[in-house]
């Protein structure tokens, strides 16, 4: 499981041209799932994401997590992270997940989310969404966590 995440003063979702989710200061995180991924991966990067100190404290010190300054979390699916472009010049999408593992696993993984006490907005997966931020700082982070064996 991957996630890329942007630290973000506002980021919002738009499919068919409405805003179907809008934060403000937060984290943006594009979410990809692979074939083996399972909900230990999904409940590392929750818990991680959570409790990442990437936010300033008083001194201006990365020393705060999204829960220590209560910011807000938007969720979207991103298969593309997944993608293989070492041949050719089209990306090959192999290792990204079917939706029917993919989708619940964003969804568990939104939810554990949630549960660590981070309010969270989703993207609607498999759609074509427009994604629009403000990058803090800017902070851009790749997170990964690969399937245990």
């Amino acid at each position: 499981m991957r996630v890329l995440l942007q630290r973000v003063a506002w980021a919002q979702v738009e499919v068919t041209g409405e805003v179907i989710a809008r934060i403000g200061p937060g984290v943006l995180l594009l979410v990809g799932v692979t074939h083996t991924d399972t909900e230990a991966e999904a409940a590392y990067l929750a818990r991680k994401v959570a409790q990442l100190r990437i936010f300033e404290d008083d001194a201006g010190k990365m020393n705060r997590s999204l829960l220590d300054v209560g910011g807000e979390a938007l969720v979207v699916s991103q298969f593309t992270l997944y993608a293989d472009t070492r041949k050719g010049r089209r990306p090959s999408f192999v290792h990204a997940a079917r939706p029917e593992h993919a989708e619940p696993l964003i969804q568990r993984f939104a939810a554990l989310l949630a549960q660590h006490g981070v309010p969270v907005q989703m993207g609607r997966f498999g759609a074509h969404m427009v994604v629009s931020l403000a990058n803090d700082g800017p902070v851009t982070l790749w997170l990964e966590r690969e399937h245990a064996t």
